[in-house]
């Protein structure tokens, strides 16, 4: 007798969906492929030589230890060069047993997710945002309220206007979450006015901040914004951040910066989930931080960005047609283009994939759907030569849609 598995998934279980960025991956191997749509690093922003440097440094001073079993905080050594870092580059100040080593930021909002909500609970983000933090919370089968983002990054009197429609049918959202620096999916900064009045709404009404930022070192222009966490002077930002992006994603290192009671639940959770991060990551992370390597590496990565996204936005001016709209972000790896109402990018993703090209649907980032006339596009990835040819086709599809819809609304204005 075949096992009746339905019956003995939990709701939480039954309720868990697949990312669609994850699910997108498997069209890009389509030969002839290009895609703008996954938030991959690019291969030539991995610094192989130096991370073979580090493994040589590990196996000559730390291979054993490198090996064993670790503490679930994370490698005390690579805590301690982090808090450095942190309070040197980011004017956060830490100490090590504030900072939790996690496999990918990832974990990080997992472990955020099985701390604060509780099934029915709700927790307030900007929208669109990034769509692993949707799956991570929904996973806790919370619910989300969403806060319209704006030139400056966020809506702060629909935030307070939000919040207090909640507290008026007895609602109390847990935390606010945002990805505040070039940010994914829009590529959008909260301007410094903001982040401070983001900080005082959430002071205001007792809530936490949860600070995503595995993108802040990646600027190409501009002065740096100061992190939310670097304002915060009462344990109120939960901060998280990766290797990822400034050192190689398969090596699945993260860390999360809170107060010492929220760490020690943090660690409690782990303990239960893994035991520990990747010991021998952890000390090729420390080694390639304390050997000088990691600034040297993010201004070559800055370099190479930015020129890919130079080359997007010329490619955009050149072939997009002029109904579309789209963000310049001063960093990072994304932007977002925003289409007339009418074109509804989940209908046109076949008919770009017939084309040759994938990109990113826009409603996947709400956390209730809808703005279907937006996208994401990647330029961190591609060669340079498919970043152009990736827009020309994109451009081709979308032209033809519009016309196309053009076309229905004025037969339907005709009655026909």
């Amino acid at each position: 007798m075949v096992v009746n598995l339905d019956r003995l998934f939990t709701k939480r279980a039954k309720s868990l969906k697949a990312s669609e960025i994850r699910e997108l991956l498997k069209i890009t191997r389509i030969p002839g492929m290009i895609s703008l749509a996954g938030g991959l690093p690019n291969p030539e922003a991995f610094p192989v030589d130096v991370i073979h440097k580090c493994i040589e440094k590990v196996f000559k001073n730390h291979i054993l230890s490198a090996l064993q079993y670790g503490t679930t905080e994370g490698l005390p050594l690579l805590r301690e060069v982090l808090a450095l870092r942190m309070k040197s580059n980011k004017s956060i100040n830490c100490v090590p047993h504030q900072l939790l080593i996690t496999n990918g930021a990832q974990q990080g909002l997992s472990l955020i997710g099985y701390t604060f909500l509780e099934p029915g609970d709700t927790y307030i983000s900007t929208a669109p945002t990034y769509l692993g933090a949707l799956q991570a919370f929904s996973a806790f089968e919370a619910n989300c309220e969403a806060i319209p983002l704006t030139g400056d990054g966020i809506d702060i009197d629909a935030l307070r206007r939000n919040i207090e429609r909640l507290l008026r049918t007895e609602v109390i959202p847990k935390f606010i979450y945002t990805v505040p620096t070039f940010q994914n999916p829009a590529g959008v900064t909260i301007s410094l006015k903001h982040r401070k009045e983001l900080l005082d709404v959430a002071s205001e009404y007792d809530l936490l901040i949860i600070e995503d930022d595995p993108y802040g070192e990646l600027i190409f222009e501009g002065k740096p914004v100061p992190p939310i966490k670097s304002l915060d002077t009462k344990d109120r930002v939960i901060y998280l951040s990766t290797f990822s992006k400034i050192l190689a994603p398969g090596f699945r290192l993260g860390w999360t910066i809170a107060s010492e009671e929220i760490i020690n639940k943090f660690v409690l959770r782990k303990q239960s989930s893994d035991l520990c991060t990747n010991v021998f990551s952890q000390y090729v992370a420390y080694e390639y931080i304390s050997g000088g390597y990691l600034d040297k590496q993010i201004e070559k990565i800055k370099k190479l960005y930015k020129g890919k996204r130079d080359i997007m936005l010329k490619a955009l001016k050149q072939y997009l047609p002029k109904e579309a709209k789209y963000t310049i972000p001063k960093g990072g790896m994304f932007l977002w283009v925003t289409l007339p109402k009418r074109v509804n990018t989940r209908i046109m993703f076949q008919k770009a994939v017939a084309n040759k090209v994938a990109y990113v649907v826009g409603d996947a980032f709400y956390p209730e759907g809808g703005h279907y006339n937006s996208m994401r596009l990647n330029f961190s990835y591609s060669s340079d030569k498919d970043i152009v040819e990736g827009i020309r086709r994109l451009s081709e599809v979308i032209k033809e849609e519009l016309a196309r819809t053009t076309e229905q609304e004025s037969l339907l204005a005709q009655g026909v």
